[in-house]
């Protein structure tokens, strides 16, 4: 399963930039819907566009790695 790491990549940015960020804010700078990136935030297994992560990587400059995570499932034997 991949997780998104939105969450944590809005509280580093706000933490750096001194300021609050809402999903609003995220949306209109993104161009990404507030329902999208809220799905996104809280949704476990959220499947997305690539686009979305496209545009959230520009907007938090970061990489892909540091946008999703990777956990393995476990497999019933």
């Amino acid at each position: 399963m991949m997780r998104i790491l939105l969450k944590e990549l809005v509280a580093r940015k706000e933490f750096a930039d001194k300021r609050k960020i809402r999903l609003d804010d995220l949306s209109l700078a993104t161009g990404i819907s507030k329902n999208t990136l809220s799905r996104m935030q809280s949704a476990q297994g959220y499947n997305t566009k690539t686009e979305n992560l496209d545009k959230l990587c520009a907007y938090f400059d970061c990489r892909i790695e540091d946008l999703l995570e990777y956990i393995p499932e476990k497999v019933q034997k």
